[in-house]
């Protein structure tokens, strides 16, 4: 059993890969349980392997948390890299060189009311 100074691999302890769906580790947790039984197997194994399970489906089937613990499981040699242009939100400068045209205004065409039912 790892002591808390060794990091433990949720993904290994559910039995799933790192790329599973929420319903995949849904159902990896739902049979480990039903190895662990741990209302009719009591040992201090079980129960402390039964915990195991427990925390890792609480931290992988919330959205969040598996994002934490995915960015915690990258190694430091590639948090340092720049993995591809960082996202801005778009800024819109315009420029206005002389005097500017107003946008002409939106139309719409007529509307025909028409009754459908008779």
């Amino acid at each position: 059993m790892p002591t808390r100074d060794q990091a433990v691999d949720l993904y290994a302890v559910l039995g799933v890969e790192p790329s599973a769906t929420a319903e995949l580790i849904t159902s990896a947790f739902r049979a480990r349980v039903r190895e662990l039984r741990p209302d009719t197997r009591v040992d201090s194994t079980t129960a402390a392997r039964f915990g195991e399970v427990r925390e890792a489906y609480e931290t992988l089937r919330d959205p969040v948390l598996r994002a934490a613990y995915d960015q915690s499981r990258q190694p430091a040699y590639d948090r340092g890299r720049d993995s591809g242009p960082s996202v801005r939100p778009a800024r819109r400068y315009v420029v206005l060189l002389g005097t500017a045209r107003p946008e002409p205004p939106l139309r719409a065409g007529p509307v025909r009311w028409e009754r459908t039912f008779r």
